[in-house]
């Protein structure tokens, strides 16, 4: 489809789907919501350059933001300053974070393709954002300007990295699929124990996964339930309301290909719309679609520090959707609340299994 094409697919799909969000147009014209943008180049969709490193850095002038990092069954969003951003490594092999109170952030920065801002007005101010597609046109992250944004700055960082040609189409690709894990019967799972029975740190696990070639599901299957327990999908909302009603600090982390995005602190305003959940805080949002949930684990790691648990969400692809952690400082033990929150959904599965 070429650029007037979509504009025309797009007219038709809002008038049949008022309010419909740029995401879902994009899915029910058949194409990325990259190229949805690229055909809207004009007074408010702006191509910029692919510098997604220094327009980071760069955002740091803005002030307060909303950052948003989604995959396909959770939205989430955290208000704060762009600062502290930390580039390690070159090339394929390079990574980035940005670790400070408000944005948390994990990049992965080779998959980071395309980058366009969109210039608009909400309902209670600017609603102008930076947005950042990977090579499918899959949108990675997206950040929002705010009420206490400065406008004037967002507007030098778009000035700055415009990118020169507005209209050449994009270059979509799609990734590789996998290369298949290894099926059960072939794995050494006495091995694979040992292995995670060594572990220091919570990053040694996804080497461990390559090591043998397994999905992060079938360690969770073969492990055992000391180190790996799976519990009812409804577990997820069930550790929301008891991080919540016990004012706990937890930690959620996102994720999809090109980024990592978490959350850590309190959460208060719990609220369920449908099949969504959502945490509906002044500085920190959650959505999470549970009719996208197909495999809810608890988990357990060695560390240096002792057990650290976690409660890990899959789709039925076998892909993470949201992550659960206790908040912890490194070279500090697990705390022993999150412990007990975690205990009291096992318990709970345990009687209604009897």
């Amino acid at each position: 489809m070429n650029a007037e094409q979509i504009k025309n697919a797009l007219v038709t799909v809002r008038e049949e789907n008022p309010g419909i969000r740029a995401r879902d147009a994009a899915q029910e014209i058949g194409i990325s919501e990259a190229e949805l943008l690229a055909a809207q180049v004009g007074n408010l969709v702006v191509r910029l350059n692919n510098e997604p490193i220094d327009i980071l850095k760069a955002l740091e002038a803005v002030g307060e933001v909303m950052a948003l990092s989604r995959n396909e069954h959770c939205v989430h969003e955290r208000k704060g300053v762009y600062k502290d951003l930390k580039v390690f490594g070159k090339g394929a092999a390079q990574h980035v974070l940005m670790i400070n109170p408000d944005i948390d952030l994990r990049i992965f920065i080779s998959n980071w393709t395309f980058v366009f801002a969109v210039l608009q007005d909400g309902d209670t101010g600017p609603r102008s954002s930076l947005q950042f597609f990977d090579k499918e046109g899959a949108a990675i992250h997206k950040v929002y300007l705010t009420e206490a944004s400065n406008t004037k700055a967002f507007a030098s960082i778009v000035k700055i990295f415009t990118a020169d040609d507005q209209t050449n189409p994009l270059d979509i690709q799609a990734y590789e699929k996998p290369a298949p894990q290894k099926e059960d019967g072939d794995i050494n799972w006495p091995k694979f124990r040992e292995h995670w029975e060594k572990m220091q740190d919570v990053h040694e696990f996804f080497p461990l996964l390559r090591k043998f070639k397994i999905s992060r599901l079938q360690g969770h299957r073969h492990i055992g339930e000391d180190f790996a327990r799976k519990v009812p999908n409804s577990s997820a909302q069930t550790v929301l309301e008891l991080a919540a009603s016990n004012d706990f600090e937890i930690m959620v982390f996102v994720g999809n290909r090109g980024i990592v995005q978490i959350h850590t602190g309190q959460i208060n305003t719990l609220k369920e719309y449908g099949a969504w959940y959502n945490i509906l805080d002044p500085k920190f949002n959650l959505h999470l679609d549970q009719s996208g949930i197909a495999e809810t684990w608890i988990t357990r790691k060695p560390t240096k520090d002792g057990l650290i648990s976690s409660m890990e969400v899959f789709d039925k692809n076998g892909d993470l959707i949201v992550t659960f952690f206790g908040k912890r400082q490194e070279g500090n033990p697990e705390q022993a609340l999150w412990r007990e929150i975690l205990a009291e959904i096992t318990d709970k599965e345990a009687q209604n299994a009897a």
